[in-house]
């Protein structure tokens, strides 16, 4: 790497001085000469960073350049950034990727598409995620290639951006991942893509109670909270057994859904986790109670009226008044 910043042609002269300062030696003044360049916002300035981002000898300033073209999506910029991925110091690549992540246009996904095909798979897996937000459907053949890629890495970044992309042909895909990848924290992210479904499918329904059963709390937690949203009442029973969980956050997602499946089964179980030390759960079960409805889940909710707690207290009040809305529509 060398200095050799470019001339610019017709710039203002008041932007002239920035070019002697860029070809110092000294890497503190090229540094603070990147972030005064940056503070301009011109466009026309715009080859001087991206020239720091690639060819500045000193980490430093490459990382700087890099942080500081987030926001500008022309395609020089956009090819900048997506080289600097792979530049040997760490930190210019983690910047670069932090800026890929933040961009808005749906259109800069086809400058970035052809890095999909890179040998490094920090360069893949950075791509993806600033793939992600833009919902490139055009590509979506290209980031179904990756959810099975062997580096977790590129494998969690692929399961979300294909998550994001809410395709019915990619959810039979994602449940599969869900019920059968090796990596937890993957197989939580295909478990809650599983919520942008249109069709209970017994594929999707198998992967849901995999989930709902896993050895990982938070697994059982995502399976729990997405059943509630799909309003999947064929899974009711594998819920009403997880009333049971040795985990209260699981509890808690899971009285969230009965409560949103109106599950008439689960007002007993219900009333035992009125008892529970953590207030948030029943906080949670009053307001299921008051989803579900009827006489026996208001009698329980004036049973526990008085409960020490004056958040559970206003959620009680809250679960009364659903199930006085109810009478009156009726």
């Amino acid at each position: 790497m060398s200095l050799n910043y470019p001339i610019l042609a017709e710039i203002d002269e008041d932007y002239a001085d920035y070019l002697r300062q860029l070809n110092q030696d000294d890497e503190n003044i090229r540094f603070v000469a990147i972030m005064n360049i940056a503070d301009e916002e011109q466009t026309e300035l715009l080859p001087w960073l991206q020239h720091a981002v690639l060819h500045d000898p000193a980490s430093k300033v490459r990382e700087r350049a890099a942080t500081r073209l987030e926001g500008w999506e022309d395609a020089t910029s956009l090819h900048t950034l997506a080289q600097a991925l792979d530049d040997q110091h760490e930190n210019v690549r983690i910047a670069a990727a932090q800026s890929l992540s933040e961009i808005k246009h749906t259109e800069s996904a086809d400058h970035l598409a052809s890095y999909l095909q890179h040998h490094d798979d920090f360069v893949i897996a950075s791509i993806l995620r600033a793939l992600k937000e833009l919902r490139a459907e055009p590509l979506f053949g290209a980031i179904h290639k990756h959810v099975q890629h062997a580096n977790p890495l590129v494998r969690k970044e692929a399961v979300s951006t294909l998550s994001w992309l809410q395709k019915q042909e990619g959810l039979t895909t994602l449940a599969q991942i869900a019920q059968h990848d090796v990596d937890t924290e993957i197989r939580r992210i295909a478990t809650g893509a599983l919520a942008a479904s249109q069709a209970l499918t017994p594929e999707i329904l198998s992967a849901l109670h995999s989930s709902l059963t896993a050895e990982a709390w938070q697994l059982r937690v995502e399976a729990a909270l997405t059943i509630g949203k799909l309003k999947a009442i064929e899974l009711e029973l594998p819920l009403l057994q997880q009333l049971d969980d040795a985990y209260w956050q699981v509890r808690i997602a899971v009285t969230r859904s009965l409560g949103l499946i109106k599950s008439k089964a689960a007002i007993v179980k219900l009333q035992e986790n009125f008892q529970h030390d953590i207030s948030n759960l029943r906080k949670e079960v009053a307001i299921a109670l008051g989803e579900i409805g009827g006489e026996s889940a208001q009698n329980i909710l004036l049973q526990h009226a008085e409960d020490p707690d004056p958040e559970v207290r206003k959620s009680i009040r809250i679960g009364l008044a659903l199930i006085q809305e109810k009478l009156y529509a009726a």
